[in-house]
């Protein structure tokens, strides 16, 4: 699992690249119809990876995971 933040790794071709490739494949899930700030990439199930977009800062992600709030 990794937690980006969005305003800084969407500059990167790349990272802009692997964003759009998870919505066109359906592999994006939105959990904000607000303004996202973030993204997490995690790998399912099935072997494939799935990027939730989330409206809570990076930081905030990382402090609720290090304290298990987010398994």
């Amino acid at each position: 699992m990794g937690i980006f933040d969005l305003d800084n790794a969407s500059w990167a071709y790349k990272t802009r690249e692997l964003l759009e490739r998870a919505e066109q494949e359906g592999r994006t899930i939105w959990l904000t119809e607000d303004l996202p700030r973030s993204f997490i990439l995690a790998d399912s199930r099935w072997g494939e990876s799935v990027v939730y977009i989330s409206p809570l800062s990076s930081a905030t992600l990382a402090a609720r995971t290090e304290q298990g709030g987010l398994e």
